[in-house]
């Protein structure tokens, strides 16, 4: 049995697939994820209603599974706000973050480092979220 509190068998065996530097979207329940498939990715749909199964638990749950060392968001019209990406910060710690631009994003999406695209029920604008995957980190060898 697992002892992670991830179940789903679709979401564990593309994280069990994604090395190192392969892309997890995060998207809310307006990203057109049909459009946005590339040739690698597997889509996951968990946005059931609006706003149940919001962006924070699953990135809380991807956290538990696998090592993230970066994080790319869409940039927000001036006149906005993003507030969930201060939340998205505090979660992720220490890790690379960068904004780029609308369509760049959808691009970035596209690309075939996506592994893994998990569409939640999040309400929130700018909510969209796409992380790297990085290395497990192994315990020093001992001098013995």
């Amino acid at each position: 049995m697992l002892k992670t509190k991830i179940i789903h068998p679709t979401i564990m065996e593309a994280l069990g697939r994604s090395g190192h530097f392969a892309q997890v979207v995060i998207a809310d329940g307006n990203l057109p994820v049909g459009a946005m498939t590339g040739p690698n990715s597997t889509t996951v749909h968990l946005n059931f209603r609006p706003g149940l199964l919001d962006a924070l638990t699953v990135l809380e749950g991807i956290l538990e599974v696998c090592p993230i060392q970066g994080a790319i968001v869409m940039e927000k019209p001036a006149e906005a706000n993003a507030f969930i990406h201060n939340a998205y910060k505090i979660l992720l710690g220490d890790v690379t973050w960068d904004e780029i631009e609308r369509w760049a994003f959808y691009d970035k999406i596209r690309e075939s480092a996506t592994t893994l695209i998990i569409q939640t029920g999040e309400q929130r604008r700018f909510a969209n979220l796409i992380l790297t995957v990085g290395v497990v980190k192994m315990a020093e060898e001992s001098d013995f």
